[in-house]
């Protein structure tokens, strides 16, 4: 009989769990800045120059209505599927609009760094925040920072120009044009001269969240007897491990069409599953020893239920027969004020719960002290057709049924026709490149709007042809959705389709895409200190407002924008020659 042949291109998840986050040190030396990349799919925080000590979930664990106490955040979670449908978070795609929420995630923040200060934060913040961010969001945020944590001065920033600063230091100020590509959002933001140019930036609504829901809804349809164990981290998983961006997409299906290439590049995910199989058979004797632990442990839970029963109503006796001595004694305000606490009308109604007490009571202990001196285990015939024992048992093992307590009969052994490992696993072919795809044709998941190539070339068009060289020399690619492999190598294709024959253009991609927005937000913080250029102090919120922003080298800019003024409406009936010429300057409009 021929060896088995090794299994290819299987893995198996990780199934990684988050343990929580340890309380640090807070620092007593040199500038003490805490830096925080408010991202919408992870949040990272730390102190300026040593580093984003915290990388957690931007989600809140906590049910309506439920106590704020009992909330937990991001690393405190260590496995988010149980708790999906609690999972909150504070952002409306890549915008900080709960206050609420996103004030649980900056205090675990602040506690986990070992904030000092009792009842307010003591030290400047650095906080990153979206391109355009409207003024309502940040006025919301200033509010939380300077009211709640009366922090004495905050710095607005992008995510995206700190991380083109971190990795262009040499080159300040320097022009190109950056692309970031988020969890729910992709940017494409040119910057002249180190300024960032607001009103032709772009935004592009795709971003890893619509990758992960494809690539669900993909394999759902795919392994509908599967469906609950392709949960959306296991899907994550999937994205950040087994996917990437193919130099040309359809080349690249007319290739997986072969057997051979198939073969070798599909990855096989293998799910978890039991090695028992469905047609075995248990012998008699180990279903026996089975039912009989079953027993023994109802036993034990009837017992310690018995016993906690027992306890509180001695409990409530005691104190009912307080009350009562109450009345004996002659203090009759404090025994109606007793009555009115156990919302009790009378003494014969309290006379009457005591008589129902002392008789519980007294049968809770005979019926402990039998057991306790019966300590045989007891049958199924002998515990006299307890039904509710019965029904527990089933409940405990799902195995042991009413059936079973017949003679069991000799059966064969059933043998295995397939491999029960191969039936658990998912064949991840096409699925690899066709969910990054989206990002560049959004019509495969229904959405009307324009890829990234096109939006790209479209931001470009906006320029004159020397800035277009300008911009083209340094296309710079970060965020956490540019992490696939061959995500470079696509972009450089688009650009030598869209730009002139002949044209020089330079992709990078920063050192670290997940991490250099908050590097760089912690370069600008170290740089300027002692300066006030860039900074909110305190005095200048309450003065002008939540919606102040200081600009420097990576924030937003503040951009005029004209909106037509409405046509006055009269009330007077339109006359002929004003009916006659309506039709005429709605088509100039339209034209």
């Amino acid at each position: 009989m021929a060896a088995p042949r090794p299994a290819v291109n299987v893995f198996t998840f990780r199934d990684a769990q988050t343990s929580p986050d340890p309380v640090q040190e807070p620092v007593t030396e040199g500038p003490a800045i805490i830096v925080l990349d408010n991202g919408s799919f992870q949040l990272r925080a730390g102190w300026a120059g040593k580093g984003p000590s915290l990388q957690l979930r931007s989600v809140v664990a906590r049910s309506r209505g439920g106590p704020r106490s009992l909330s937990r955040v991001g690393n405190d979670i260590p496995n988010l599927e149980p708790l999906r449908w609690l999972l909150r978070t504070p952002f409306d795609r890549n915008l900080p609009v709960n206050l609420e929420l996103q004030e649980l995630l900056c205090d675990h923040v602040f506690q986990k760094l070992g904030v000092a200060s009792q009842g307010y934060v003591d030290h400047p913040v650095v906080f990153t925040e979206a391109p355009c961010t409207p003024l309502h969001v940040r006025q919301m945020v200033a509010e939380l920072l300077f009211e709640c944590y009366r922090v004495p001065k905050v710095s607005f920033g992008i995510d995206g120009l700190y991380s083109f600063n971190h990795n262009h230091k040499c080159l300040s100020p320097a022009s190109g044009l950056i692309v970031s590509s988020g969890y729910h959002c992709t940017h494409i933001l040119p910057v002249l001269s180190g300024r960032f140019d607001a009103k032709n930036c772009k935004r592009v609504n795709l971003g890893g969240f619509n990758a992960v829901t494809y690539l669900q809804r993909l394999l759902h349809l795919k392994y509908p007897g599967h469906v609950s164990a392709i949960t959306l981290s296991r899907v994550e998983e999937i994205l950040h491990d087994h996917c990437y961006v193919p130099e040309d997409y359809m080349e690249e299906l007319q290739k997986w069409r072969c057997p051979f290439y198939y073969e070798e590049n599909v990855h096989k995910m293998q799910l978890p599953f039991s090695n028992k199989l469905l047609g075995s058979v248990v012998p008699s004797e180990e279903k026996q020893e089975r039912r009989q632990q079953q027993l023994r442990r109802l036993q034990e839970l009837n017992a310690r239920r018995r016993e906690e029963k027992l306890q509180q109503d001695q409990e409530r006796l005691d104190r009912l027969l307080y009350v009562q001595e109450l009345l004996e004694d002659g203090q009759v305000e404090q025994f109606h004020k007793a009555l009115v606490e156990l919302n009790m009308d009378s003494a014969e109604e309290l006379q009457s719960y005591i008589h129902k007490l002392n008789i519980a009571v007294e049968q809770g202990r005979q019926r402990v002290l039998t057991e306790a001196m019966d300590c045989k285990p007891q049958t199924p015939e002998t515990m006299g057709g307890e039904q509710d024992d019965m029904e527990g048992i089933s409940e405990l093992d799902p195995m042991y049924s009413e059936d079973q307590g017949e003679t069991e009969k000799a059966a064969p052994n059933v043998q295995a026709v397939f491999n029960i490992a191969q039936f658990h696993q998912m064949y991840l072919g096409t699925e690899r490149i066709r969910v990054p795809e989206i990002l560049f044709q959004p019509s495969l998941i229904g959405e009307d709007q324009a890829g990234l190539a096109e939006t790209m070339h479209y931001v470009l068009n906006q320029y004159p042809h020397n800035v277009q060289l300008e911009l083209v020399k340094n296309v710079f690619l970060t965020g956490g959705n540019v992490i696939y492999p061959g995500f470079r190598d696509r972009m450089v294709k688009e650009l030598l389709q869209m730009r002139p024959f002949g044209s020089f253009f330079q992709v990078s991609v920063a050192s670290n895409p997940a991490l250099d927005a908050w590097h760089g937000a912690s370069d600008w913080a170290l740089g300027n200190v002692e300066g006030e250029d860039g900074w909110i102090s305190r005095a200048e919120y309450e003065e002008k407002g939540g919606e102040y922003l200081k600009e420097h080298s990576a924030s937003n800019r503040y951009t005029a924008i004209h909106l037509p003024k409405p046509a006055p409406r009269s009330t007077a009936a339109p006359t002929v020659q004003e009916t006659e010429t309506a039709p005429q300057i709605l088509m100039t409009t339209a034209e």
